[in-house]
């Protein structure tokens, strides 16, 4: 038997919703395409955003007020749902796998990294999540503080899960690793499975801490099941034939571990493994970011053949863009198979575009 949505007060249609989150992962239409719309609330002034140095070293209860606080000023109409993210950076694993912790941009909040610590392989393996690191106990406990201060509110989502090759290349550096990719693959091979090791343990500790298997996943897509965004940023350097034996397998464990995965495909350069891509089972959306326009628009209307192309290989696609953009690519493409997301200036906007969809589906 399927869970029961766990109701959420600022998303009092979640039942709804949920309906068509059921019918389009399981590749069916529900009257009309699944669309996540959010809009402002009369009235309502968001407080100011917390970014990666407010989560790194911000007071943890304000952290989560300050997100429920925004959260309550937005009307999320359709398919989306209020989550809090939880992210201290994307390289976030990688730090729990080490001493180390983030180095920031002193003029941006958003800006972070970590340092390489692997030199040796030999010596550095096997990975594992170093307990005693002061990010991850912090990381954990946020998940339970959120976990307690939003309930019934809306969802926590899940961390960067910037694992397999993106781990690997945190933690070596991308020189070094392109370098040992090459100069010494069967290390690799070691390097990799120590990194798919760490995949599951991740998961299950943050997945327990905010008591998502309880009240829901959300990142990318919503099921009570499990859902997560699944992603290699590392692809874009590598060939074919790297990716087929180091990252691929990766992404077919990490996709039955989730049940429901969205992949985060990043940047033009990644294209090259879309025939390897779209042979994933477990992959179930696909979210291309493409070369960010001026302004940071993401612009899936310019993309509409590769959209259709991966739908015709029997996936389904997330399509960013303007409301009058949506209404264009719902002419071309298939709407089960379509996650449109967008924003409306009023509450009003929202339901208008979500009737236009029902009418005209």
């Amino acid at each position: 038997m399927k869970k029961k949505p766990y109701p959420l007060s600022l998303k009092p249609d979640l039942d709804e919703a949920a309906k068509r989150w059921e019918a389009y992962l399981a590749g069916e239409l529900y009257k009309r395409p699944l669309v996540c719309v959010g809009a402002p609330l009369e009235g309502k002034k968001p407080p100011p955003g917390v970014g990666y140095r407010d989560y790194n070293f911000g007071d943890l209860d304000k952290i989560i007020d300050t997100n429920l606080e925004a959260a309550s000023c937005n009307y999320y109409g359709g398919e989306s749902i209020p989550a809090m993210g939880i992210s201290f950076g994307a390289d976030e694993v990688a730090v729990f796998c080490s001493d180390g912790e983030f180095h920031f941009n002193d003029d941006s909040g958003w800006t972070n990294w970590s340092k390489p610590f692997v030199d040796d392989w030999e010596t550095a393996l096997p990975f594992r999540i170093h307990e005693e690191n002061p990010l991850w106990q912090r990381m954990l406990e946020l998940c339970r503080r959120a976990a307690a201060k939003l309930e019934g509110k809306m969802l926590i989502s899940h961390l960067d899960l910037h694992t397999n090759g993106d781990l690997l290349v945190a933690a070596r550096s991308p020189d070094r690793l392109c370098m040992d990719l090459v100069d010494q693959p069967e290390m690799i091979d070691r390097a990799m499975d120590s990194a798919r090791a760490i995949f599951p343990q991740i998961w299950n500790r943050v997945v327990e801490a905010a008591k998502m298997d309880e009240r829901g996943h959300c990142q990318g897509l919503y099921s009570m099941e499990g859902a997560a965004v699944i992603s290699c940023d590392f692809c874009c350097m590598i060939s074919p034939e790297m990716f087929r034996r180091w990252i691929r397998p990766a992404y077919v464990e990490e996709a039955s571990i989730v049940k429901n995965a969205f992949h985060h495909w990043d940047g033009p350069d990644a294209l090259k493994h879309e025939a390897d891509l779209v042979t994933i089972e477990g992959f179930h959306t696909f979210g291309y970011v493409p070369t960010v326009s001026i302004g940071g628009r993401i612009k899936h209307i310019d993309h509409l053949p590769l959209l259709r192309r991966v739908q015709k290989a029997g996936k389904a696609v997330q399509f960013i863009g303007t409301i009058d953009e949506c209404k264009q690519a719902h002419r071309e493409l298939a709407p089960a198979k379509t996650m449109y997301c967008t924003g409306a200036d009023s509450v009003k906007e929202a339901d208008d575009l979500l009737a236009w969809f029902e009418k005209n589906t």
